[in-house]
């Protein structure tokens, strides 16, 4: 009998090792999911070189100093955002983003090189125009996040945005060491205190994704009178930009 249980007993441990191993090596196709193609067509379109991709922009240019730069979430195609962002900010140029690996975009995506891309980005914009507001959406909020922490942006805006995506999987998956296996965290409560912009969260009041505790203890890294939030009652994570009132929320950055 002790030998059947030792036995039972390694060959549950090999299974757990194998469900890790599995978890560890296909973790990123869990992470994104990049759309078949882009369903609008922008009124621009560039292109951006970085170390080891060259990125496409979707832009709906405007002269003048301020500019809008969209990160989406991690199936979203940027492009089905351009009439919302249109009608919110008809005044500023538009910059979308496709990360490395979606629609138009070569290279594969992953945390540091997403933020590095961001960055680069970022720069650019901020040659051709003097305020910048960054909008980042599910995913892109840790994203958009981290470079606030390190650039001058003049807003920030945070659509349904995470505590930390290590956090969030945790939750998911409470069998697993996902805190030792999780090789892109996007923790942004580690980046929140470094940022001085004025900061919008945009939460859905009936987020299936993103639990409320998870935005509040985002919301509570940021320095005292950088954020407020405001919530958009029966939106949930992925409808939230259907709901009347979305657009007036998002106009809060053009101040």
């Amino acid at each position: 009998m002790q030998k059947t249980l030792g036995i039972l007993l390694l060959l549950g441990i090999a299974v757990y090792a194998a469900a890790c191993l599995a978890l560890f090596l296909l973790q990123r196709s869990l992470i994104y999911f990049p759309p078949a193609k882009a369903a609008i067509q922008a009124p621009t379109v560039s292109t951006l070189t970085v170390p080891g991709a060259i990125l496409k922009i979707s832009e709906r240019p405007r002269a003048g100093k301020r500019a809008i730069i969209y990160f989406g979430g991690n199936g979203e195609d940027v492009t089905m955002s351009l009439p919302l962002l249109d009608e919110a900010f008809p005044d500023h140029a538009l910059y979308l983003l496709h990360y490395r690996g979606y629609t138009g975009s070569s290279g594969k995506p992953a945390e540091a090189a997403l933020v590095a891309d961001a960055l680069l980005l970022f720069d650019r914009v901020a040659a051709a125009h003097a305020e910048v507001v960054l909008i980042g959406r599910s995913l892109g909020s840790g994203i958009a996040l981290q470079v606030a922490s390190r650039r001058a942006v003049h807003r920030l805006v945070l659509v349904t945005p995470y505590d930390s995506l290590a956090a969030l999987a945790g939750r998911q998956f409470p069998y697993f060491p996902v805190r030792w296996l999780l090789r892109d965290r996007y923790d942004s409560v580690r980046y929140a205190p470094q940022v001085t912009a004025p900061t919008l969260v945009i939460a859905a009041g009936q987020d299936e994704v993103i639990p409320a505790q998870s935005t509040a203890r985002l919301l509570a890294r940021f320095a005292d009178g950088v954020a407020t939030q405001q919530v958009i009652d029966g939106a949930g994570h992925n409808t939230i930009s259907e709901r009347a009132g979305y657009v007036k929320t998002l106009q809060w950055a053009r101040k």
